[in-house]
């Protein structure tokens, strides 16, 4: 070859780069989020290349990371992060581990300085190799750039592999750690460009993922799982369905409620369960957390056994008094669900086979009755409809706080409508208010690490990443939580929902726990906000509504909806709460729980 018709280092580059985007394209990866860099021109330059691909440019490196988090849960496709080299990709890690804890598919993909510089003292050189430890499903570093058919033949098949492990049977991140050798960008001329589908159909199943839950249940129901057969006799007794934090598909939701109806058993359902908004034959109990505080009720619906399905339920009542009870885990993620210790069995396998496997192996809980048993889920249906009674009867009669918020929002959110909580005391007022409903809403949140951080971006992201407009997704955060996410603020003039912030004035959460009352509980607890939402909508030019009561809520929602609709932010509405009454209102609600007759005796 001439040096004309030798490829120059940038232009190495640039088409190793096209050929591993080649299959990421061919995985599943539509959307790549970008902090800018030197060191990774090349993949910025082969991404802008790819047809299929979206890019988004974001400055902050955490915040670009709950957002591609974000825009993975809503378009249940993996979602590809780029950063330079240095301590940029160390300011994903909060949203990796969320990512891992939570089975959410992103690829990680790193810029780095070759070999031959690391550890010589060149500058933005880190060890970046496994840098997310056991945080990620895989690691590779397949060193720097190469020419010839077979090295972008390996590319590409890494890339492939990048994004199908990422959605595989345990979704989660991938890294791909990538030296580039400089020059970073191609000299002329360069006639790189995407090598195309490796030769096969777009009808192959690869191309298109479903949401991962749909995709494991397709995967799994070809398998022949073993049943234990020490669990039959354990299934003759009384037991519940748990199911905590998931993302099922409908077909996995149907078969968890078919489940429940063969094994004679009410169903759990965790807020972020998928399962309290949507059509549910059987026993659906949601109220679990509050009707739990009643010992005799606590005492009479105590089971033999319980089946989880999904991760650790948000209410931490139900898991000290599921404490003792044997159980069995139903996850193909081969996630260990059980902080009691109490694991009877594991079967890794989707909803869908798991219904299966009971039917074929005859396995169904009707008992015969004997005297004074009365019908077990017909004892749980009824304690919901009073606990159900309860709440709707307390919140009419008292001062307006978070619950009749709560209430509100979800009769108000339109079919389709998703709603995203935060950490700390929203999502466990979220537990204690939501109810139950037919309609079909989606809920979101971060309960794979239950961190405060990166909320306002994920928000965001969640948005961006829908596939339908009618399908947005509406914010319930903390006022901590929000000022957490500041970078994620930049974002929220791109949202036509609105982002609803409960300023109770710092972290009321332990206002709930033994903290309360401790010497310095105020500044290294509580944590009050020196700033507050106004004055951050004012910087950075967002609509700002504050708010107080229930008639100031409807409208301050309505307005925010309003500009959605006409292609303007939403804004953030601010609503200010009286923490201490908002405290001695649930406090009260809970002490009348307990001292209610809700079971009749046996």
């Amino acid at each position: 070859m001439s040096d004309a018709e030798t490829p120059d280092q940038g232009c190495r580059n640039l088409q190793w780069a096209l050929a591993l985007f080649d299959g990421l394209v061919h995985g599943g990866v539509r959307r790549v989020v970008l902090s800018p860099g030197s060191r990774s021109t090349p993949l910025v330059l082969a991404a802008q290349r790819q047809a299929l691909v979206e890019l988004t440019p974001i400055l902050d490196e955490r915040s670009a990371a709950f957002f591609a988090l974000g825009l993975a849960q809503a378009s249940a496709r993996p979602v590809a992060l780029v950063c330079t080299s240095g301590s940029a990709l160390a300011h994903w890690f909060p949203a990796v581990i969320e990512a891992s804890e939570s089975g959410i598919p992103l690829i990680l993909l790193s810029a780095d300085r070759p070999a031959e510089l690391r550890g010589w003292g060149a500058n933005q050189t880190i060890d970046q190799s496994r840098l997310f430890g056991g945080f990620t499903r895989e690691f590779h570093d397949p060193g720097p750039a190469e020419e010839g058919p077979a090295a972008l033949k390996a590319i590409r098949a890494l890339g492939l592999r990048a994004a199908l492990v990422s959605r595989g049977p345990r979704p989660g991140p991938v890294h791909l750690n990538l030296p580039f050798r400089e020059p970073l960008v191609p000299g002329q001329p360069c006639t790189a460009e995407p090598l195309g589908s490796f030769g096969v159909p777009e009808s192959d199943p690869h191309v298109a993922p479903e949401a991962h839950s749909s995709a494991t249940d397709q995967a799994r129901s070809l398998d022949t799982p073993y049943w234990p057969r020490e669990l039959t006799p354990l299934l003759a007794g009384r037991g519940i369905v748990c199911c905590g934090p998931m993302r099922p598909s409908d077909a996995a939701a149907e078969a968890i409620f078919a489940c429940a109806e063969l094994l004679d058993a009410p169903v759990l359902a965790d807020p972020l369960s998928g399962l309290r908004f949507r059509p549910a034959p059987g026993a659906r109990i949601t109220r679990y957390d509050s009707l739990l505080r009643n010992p005799e009720a606590a005492a009479a619906l105590r089971p033999d056994w319980v089946i989880r399905f999904g991760g650790t339920a948000v209410s931490k009542t139900l898991s000290s008094w599921l404490a003792g009870v044997p159980a069995i885990l139903v996850d193909p993620g081969e996630r260990w669900t059980d902080p009691t210790h109490d694991l009877a069995a594991r079967i890794t396998v989707d909803p869908v086979t798991f219904r299966r496997l009971l039917q074929a192996h005859g396995i169904n809980g009707k008992r015969p009755r004997s005297l004074g048993d009365g019908d077990w889920t017909e004892r749980w249906a009824a304690a919901e409809q009073t606990l159900d009674r309860l709440a709707r009867a307390f919140l009419e009669q008292s001062p307006w706080c978070e619950g009749h918020l709560i209430a509100d929002l979800l009769e108000r959110l339109p079919a389709g409508e998703g709603l995203f909580c935060a950490n700390s005391l929203p999502i466990r007022q979220l537990d204690t208010w939501s109810g139950q409903s037919d309609k079909p809403l989606r809920f979101f949140g971060h309960r794979g690490a239950s961190g405060i951080d990166g909320q306002t971006s994920t928000l965001a992201g969640l948005n961006a990443g829908r596939a339908e407009p009618e399908r947005g997704v509406t914010g319930l955060l903390g006022d901590l939580s929000f000022i957490h996410d500041l970078s994620g603020l930049f974002l929220m003039e791109r949202l036509d929902r609105p982002c609803i912030v409960l300023n109770n004035g710092g972290g009321r959460i332990f206002d709930y726990l033994p903290q309360r009352g401790l010497t310095g509980f105020e500044p290294l607890w509580r944590t009050p906000p020196r700033v507050q939402p106004a004055a951050l909508a004012r910087a950075f030019g967002l609509k700002h509504r504050s708010v107080e009561d229930a008639s100031g809520f409807a409208q301050a929602r309505a307005e925010a909806m309003d500009a959605g609709t006409r292609g303007e932010p939403a804004g953030l509405i601010e609503v200010r709460l009286d923490a201490e009454l908002s405290l001695h209102t649930h406090c009260a609600f809970w002490n009348g729980v307990r001292e209610q007759s809700i079971i009749e005796s046996e």
